[in-house]
């Protein structure tokens, strides 16, 4: 699943055109490198995600097409 669709669906990142431009500013890391929208995400992936002065560091448990509100955090875990 491309990276910017995984945050989208795990609710990480509300909407994917936010996913995008996060990725496109170098905002959001997997395993350590700064990844593109575009990156195939897979399940024990680390990404890092920094909003502002915060960083948000999951790692990928699930991956799922679609997923309900109460089920989304499901899909990761904090580290």
């Amino acid at each position: 699943m491309r990276l910017d669709k995984f945050l989208k669906v795990s609710r990480l990142i509300k909407r994917r055109t936010i996913a995008n431009e996060a990725c496109d500013a170098g905002r959001v890391l997997v395993n350590g490198k700064t990844a593109k929208a575009s990156v195939k995400v897979k399940t024990g992936d680390i990404i890092e995600i920094q909003f502002g002065t915060k960083t948000v560091k999951v790692q990928v448990l699930d991956i799922q097409e679609t997923t309900k509100k109460e089920e989304a955090k499901d899909l990761f875990k904090y580290l």
